[in-house]
């Protein structure tokens, strides 16, 4: 009874959201530590398609050269990296917001964007996922908020019982009741209704606020899972997810709850995520919620090495990044140290002693040497007595060596994690310093992630790496898409207030065919094995299925004859059903045109499925029994001997293991 106070325990008509343990046993739920959201499984649910990117780009903007947009940038001390961001405005005017919101700013007392809304807004409303890493007091709020307005504004009407279409979470009550004013006062332009969801203010209240249904709930992480768990709202419409002051949430180690308040909303939801600070573990947990972010970073936080030069080159094979090796590494070990990171112990050993073959001075460092000789392997390299040094992993974090100007991978890391530490090794302490990637085809799986990772640091991606990137399926399907912006109708009805569109009525121009479908074309490279294999796979998912029927004549056809052999088959799961005679002439001869019209008409010689116990008329003699697919695929010859001791019986099928003595069949 300690252990489980409610074991038995029917409540009335809620008994459903008892959470159970991994036994089976219902937990009680505690007070202090808040359990995270259960799983789900978003493949079985079906989302309706949303539209995302509403930005135009004003013409003032694009008509801006590159070198214009990066002193503008600078102007506002904002460092962009990510791939193909949008850029920034200068003024209210270049968002396009219309003129209930303008007033609702005006009436705000903004006279132009801050920084971050000048870079963050154009990125929000492009639909992109973004990390903003900015100061307090710099109106990041606002950045999400403009927004998130136009976005739930395209998005049909909530029925009664729908949940949000935007949740804010933040860390506080005291921020959470603050953005919650913020929402309330820019909401109020196009009659979006706010609920503030937090710890310490009245569960009921909340849940019944939540039941009435508001566009945009702002919540702590904890309180926000109670009352999912409870079913005072759900997160099945969210579309828009903001993170706020993401760092002071995982100092209050929410960690657990964010993560699975991430994972319960659907995958291609726009996340945003702002924090002070840009730690380790903020960037995990971007890399896991996010999908190719925007990092907009305001002020000087620290951020991605930059002054690491990543290159990174594509090989056919694997004897090929030797040849290039030995060909460039006189070149690299004359500017400074060389450091060659390998994945297993076994590939740096042959690799180091391929080199001393070629005469070069190098030392080794993996994981089975003992202390010692690291030790000194790592001071010689230090002292530059040795300018080479081939590694495992276990030096790619927290050596610090200045002299290493070159880092090479020659084998791919295990996880971007590693690769990260493993650059990290050169352009420290303000040098600057190259790294080396090799891939060869094999590595299309860790492209995707290097895709990401160079896009981090503002680091050029070559076409050939990006075509590497898109051969696999799960980097194809999350990449973004890019492509206008869909123009906004808010037109002046009335109070202000206007019925939005359903989905799919002007925008279902683009994004309402299969989103992979449209993805896989924007990105189908030109020529390779690539190009047609989606056809590719239909044809190879057909023959198989195609192949694994069994044929239900002796001369056992494929089927390729279709219909014209069927009254000689029984389908599956009619456990002991056999052809009648009529069927019995037919099938000797598969494509005689009575077979087809008897398996069309369902005359006697093709069995329902399900049929448990269709017996012979007559015998069909002559023929071993067809054994249907569900009794048994391969043993062809054993037809008939299912259940008779093995004994082989003439006729038809066996009868619950009965075979008709010869008297009676005669």
């Amino acid at each position: 009874m300690a252990e489980n106070p409610t074991a038995g325990v029917v409540q009335e008509e809620e008994e459903d959201n008892l959470e159970y343990d991994s036994d089976g046993n219902p937990i009680a739920p505690s007070k202090k530590i808040i359990d995270p959201l259960p799983p789900i499984d978003h493949s079985e649910i079906e989302y309706p398609p949303f539209e995302k990117n509403f930005y135009d780009e004003h013409e003032e903007i694009t008509s801006l050269t590159p070198q214009q947009v990066v002193e503008l940038r600078h102007k506002l001390n904002l460092r962009v990296s990510g791939a193909a961001p949008p850029r920034p405005g200068s003024s209210f005017a270049h968002f396009g917001f219309d003129e209930q919101l303008m007033h609702q700013i005006r009436k705000s007392e903004y006279t132009q964007p801050t920084p971050i809304q000048c870079q963050g807004v154009p990125v929000a409303l492009s639909g992109r996922d973004m990390i903003g890493i900015a100061k307090t007091g710099s109106g990041k709020t606002a950045a999400f908020i403009w927004p998130m307005l136009i976005h739930i504004m395209d998005q049909k009407e909530l029925e009664p019982g729908d949940g949000p279409i935007a949740v804010i979470v933040c860390p506080t009550r005291e921020l959470c009741q603050q953005i919650h004013s913020e929402c309330k006062r820019f909401g109020k332009a196009y009659n979006l209704r706010s609920v503030a969801v937090y710890g310490g203010g009245s569960m009921w209240e909340q849940a019944k606020a939540l039941q009435e249904g508001a566009e945009i709930v702002v919540c702590t992480p904890g309180r926000l899972i109670d009352h999912v768990k409870k079913k005072a709202t759900n997160l099945q419409r969210v579309t828009y997810l903001v993170f706020d002051e993401a760092d002071r949430m995982f100092d209050m180690g929410f960690e657990y709850q964010v993560r699975s308040v991430a994972s319960h909303v659907r995958p291609d939801r726009q996340t945003l995520l702002f924090s002070a600070t840009f730690r380790k573990k903020i960037e995990k947990l971007a890399r896991d919620i996010l999908i190719d972010p925007i990092r907009v970073v305001q002020g000087d936080i620290g951020e991605a090495n930059e002054d690491v030069t990543q290159i990174v080159e594509i090989f056919p094979s694997g004897p090929s990044k030797w040849n290039w090796l030995t060909r460039r590494l006189v070149e690299f070990t004359s500017s400074g140290s060389v450091l060659l990171f390998v994945t297993k112990k076994a590939n740096a050993e042959e690799l180091a002693n391929n080199l001393k073959q070629e005469d070069h001075n190098l030392g080794l460092l993996h994981g089975d040497m003992d202390q010692s000789e690291r030790n000194k392997v790592i001071s010689e390299f230090k002292k530059k007595g040795i300018p080479i040094l081939v590694a495992t992993d276990v030096a790619a974090r927290g050596l610090d060596i200045p002299s290493i100007k070159t880092v090479i991978n020659y084998d791919v890391a295990r996880d971007i994690d590693t690769h990260t530490h493993r650059i990290g090794r050169t352009g420290r302490a303000g040098e600057k310093g190259v790294a080396y990637t090799l891939l060869t085809p094999k590595d299309s799986n860790f492209a995707g992630d290097l895709v990401r990772n160079l896009e981090g640091a503002n680091q050029h991606v070559s076409k050939e790496l990006l075509d590497l990137a898109m051969q696999n399926p799960w980097f194809r399907k999350s990449r973004f898409k890019g492509g206008k912006g869909k123009k906004l109708n808010i037109g002046g009805g009335g109070l202000g207030y206007r019925e939005r569109p359903g989905l799919g009525s002007e925008n279902s121009d683009r994004g309402n065919n299969n989103s992979v479908m449209s993805n896989y074309e924007a990105y189908k490279p030109s020529t390779g094995a690539m190009g047609d294999r989606l056809t590719a796979m239909k044809a190879a998912f057909q023959s198989q299925y195609k192949s694994h029927f069994v044929a239900a004549s002796l001369n056992n056809q494929k089927t390729g004859s279709s219909a014209a052999g069927a009254s000689g088959w029984t389908s599956a799961g009619s456990l002991n059903s056999v052809p009648t005679s009529s069927a019995q002439q037919n099938a000797a001869n598969p494509d005689s045109p009575i077979a087809a019209a008897a398996a069309a008409k369902g005359v006697p010689g093709f069995t329902s499925t399900g049929n448990l116990s269709s017996v012979p008329t007559f015998p069909s003699v002559g023929v071993q029994g067809f054994n249907n697919t569900a009794a048994s695929t391969n043993n062809r010859e054993a037809i008939g001997s299912s259940g008779t001791g093995g004994k082989k019986c003439r006729y038809a099928t066996t009868i619950r293991g009965w075979c008709p003595p010869q008297s009676v069949a005669r």
